[in-house]
């Protein structure tokens, strides 16, 4: 049995859709991890940069979001975290499989956040923060993934998805 041009697109995109949440996780992943090491590197003994609404200062967070957990053992938020990163990864490259592209993107924004938040974890405890705006808890560029990323999810459930059209004759008394 030979399959046609459609099934075999049914049959790769899966496939394709899961690359793409693999390839573009892991790259913002890089791209925060990278960004966390020049803040490192630069904002070092206690150095501050202006730039207008957001300053850049140097913060360690051994808690969670906004320092929930932060007098918690070390080791215990980075078995929480964990676990929580493997369920968040186990559900995007399940979606990821039948979800619209804007899903995807979504998924892929909040998994490489939480990634590399966890990466960035596991040789001390702590997250690097260096995004500070006066106002807000000091932050980074992994917490602006995961919350665009959980926009980008939540505006997804809203949009209409396309309807399959089908293309077999219809009878005049159906």
């Amino acid at each position: 049995m030979t399959m046609t041009r459609t099934e075999s697109q049914a049959k790769s995109r899966p496939l394709t859709a899961r690359r793409l949440l693999l390839t573009v996780a892991l790259g913002l992943a890089g791209v925060d991890l990278a960004a966390k090491a020049a803040a490192q590197r630069l904002l070092s003994a206690g150095r501050v940069v202006d730039l207008g609404p957001l300053d850049l200062r140097l913060v360690y967070n051994p808690g969670t979001a906004f320092s929930l957990g932060a007098t918690l053992p070390a080791p215990l938020i980075v078995t929480a975290v964990a676990v929580i990163v493997a369920a968040v990864a186990v559900f995007a490259w399940r979606e990821a499989a039948h979800a619209a592209l804007l899903m995807v993107l979504g998924l892929a924004l909040v998994l490489a956040g939480a990634i590399a938040n966890l990466i960035d974890r596991l040789d001390d405890g702590v997250v690097t923060d260096y995004l500070h705006s006066g106002w807000w808890p000091t932050f980074n560029l992994a917490d602006v993934f995961i919350t665009v990323g959980a926009v980008v999810v939540l505006t997804s459930l809203f949009r209409p998805t396309p309807r399959t059209v089908d293309h077999r004759p219809q009878s005049r008394f159906e």
